[in-house]
């Protein structure tokens, strides 16, 4: 995750860190814990570059890319 975030385009200057919060190996689950350092922002940057959804599209686009 690390790589994936530190080398986005669009998130890479914002992220610090990804780590380990939660690992079950009977359901193959894993929680993370991203990390990110945002400048003094308005509403519209949070609600689209640190919106959950597009956090989570990126690493889609990774996986998707890599296939």
């Amino acid at each position: 995750l690390t790589d994936v975030y530190s080398s986005s385009p669009a998130l890479g200057r914002y992220f610090k860190s990804a780590q380990v919060v939660y690992f079950s190996n009977e359901s193959s689950t894993v929680f993370y814990q991203l990390e990110f350092s945002v400048p003094p922002s308005t509403e519209a940057f949070m609600e689209n570059i640190m919106n959950p959804d597009f956090i989570k599209n990126v690493l889609l686009q990774n996986i998707y890319d890599e296939d």
